[in-house]
Formats: structure tokens, C-alpha cells, sequence
């Protein structure tokens, strides 16, 4: 399974939490590929908005050959279930798959209390490109060549208007959860930190899962993850 995540430097330990997650569950081999500018010779994933890959998930169809599928996912989640069992709802005959959001936030700003806090507009199909399942053989998606998303605006490839709507397929809802936006679901297999992470204080009490996946991660038997930091503090000027 070939998976795309969103990397952000700014918030670079989102990205390695939902790796953690991914491997506690996955019942079969998944290849991570961080979508981080300098690994795409410095393609402009970030024109507008606030997180470094709005437009570089456009860019997996390209990245991928136009040959087979692959998964793409925001850098602020984390998974609670086998991602196998997202992969296996793979449809040949639509461009993509995603959860087709339709809501309006009661958050008119994100990222609180952090230097990239932003305001949280309203738009279109918002968060529908949060979680991707792409058919990047399809022959829509062709057009997503590098030249074409770097000059793309953001309204048209939010929105997926490259596609006929008869082309997007649906995703459940439990694969991308919205947390803070949504009541909460125990059901949910993918849940989307869209506002924040909770490795911001802000958030911090948003969704245990994050901090568990963390401490995960950081595992080095017999050493405490707080005495590894703080080693790792000690060494910073290196």
C-alpha cells in the first residue's frame, strides 16, 4: 500500500504519530512517502493557506506513474483501525475516492495559540482532498501533471473540478473524522485533527490517541521518553 502524507516541518511530530498509528494496525506492508518540498525538487506545495502540502497531494496521480492506486492523508491524523481495510474499498471505475464532507465549521480560527494560527474559512467540498484514495491510472487524472497543479488555483483543485462528479467516489465517514467539528464518534477509524493537533496546547485535550501514538513512538526500552528529550535538548547544538 503505497501511502502519501501531507509533511509539515513546522509540525513535523504529526507526521510521525500517524505512522506510529498506521503500523500498530496494519495487517499488510505500507510504504510512506512524505510529501516534503525539498523530495519534490522544491515544489511549491504551499502558494496559500497554512500547512506545506495544499497542493502537493495533487501532484500523486504524477508522482505515481499514472499506473495504479495510492492513498494520500493530511499530516495531522491518526488511525485507530487496519488502514488495510480503507485501501480495500478501491473502486476502478471512479478518478478517486473521498469522504464528502458537508458541513460548516464553529471555528473561525486554527492552529490557536501557534505562529501559524489562521483563519478557518468556509468553502466547497472543504476537506474532501484531507483523504484521498487515487486512481492514478485513471484517464481524468492524467492532467494533473506537475506544470498544471503549479499553475492551478486552489478553488479549482479543492474541489476536484479536473473531474466529472460521477467520478469522485464516496468514502465512509469514519474515515476521516473531524475532530472538534464532529460529535464525538466511536466508531471512527481515521480521526482528522483538521484544527490542531493535540501536540499543541490548545488542543492538547482533544483526542488521547494522539498522545498515545506519541509516547509509541518514542520507545526505546529501559529509557523514558521525557529523559530522551531532554538528552536531545542537551545536544541541539550540534
Amino acid at each position: 500500500m503505497k501511502c502519501y502524507v501531507g509533511y509539515d516541518p513546522r509540525e513535523a511530530i504529526a507526521y510521525h504519530v500517524f505512522c506510529q498509528s498506521v503500523i500498530e494496525h496494519a495487517s499488510m506492508p505500507v510504504e510512506f512517502i512524505p510529501l516534503h518540498a525539498p523530495m519534490l525538487s522544491n515544489f511549491d506545495g504551499q502558494r496559500d493557506g497554512t500547512n506545506a502540502f495544499i497542493y502537493s497531494r495533487y501532484l500523486i496521480p504524477y508522482l505515481n506513474g499514472y499506473n495504479g492506486w495510492a492513498l494520500f492523508v493530511d499530516g495531522d491524523m491518526v488511525v485507530t483501525d487496519d488502514l488495510a481495510k480503507l485501501w480495500a474499498l478501491r473502486d476502478e471505475k471512479y478518478a478517486c475516492l473521498a469522504v464528502k464532507h458537508d458541513y460548516r465549521t464553529q471555528h473561525p480560527r486554527k492552529y490557536l495559540g501557534t505562529p501559524i494560527e489562521n483563519d478557518n474559512l468556509d468553502y466547497a467540498r472543504k476537506n474532501w482532498s484531507s483523504v484521498v484514495l487515487w486512481n492514478c491510472g485513471h484517464p481524468s487524472n492524467r492532467i494533473l501533471s506537475r506544470s498544471f497543479v503549479g499553475e492551478a488555483g486552489g478553488k479549482f483543485l479543492h474541489r476536484f473540478q479536473w473531474l466529472r462528479d460521477d467520478e469522485i467516489g464516496d468514502l465512509p465517514k469514519e474515515w476521516n473524522h473531524l475532530v472538534l467539528e464532529y460529535e464525538e464518534n466511536h466508531n471512527a477509524k481515521l480521526l482528522h485533527h483538521t484544527l490542531g493537533t493535540p501536540a499543541f496546547k490548545e488542543y492538547a485535550d482533544s483526542d488521547i490517541n494522539f498522545h498515545r501514538y506519541l509516547m509509541k513512538a518514542m520507545c526505546a526500552i529501559g529509557e523514558k521518553p521525557e529523559d530522551i528529550v531532554k538528552r536531545a535538548r542537551a545536544h541541539e547544538h550540534y
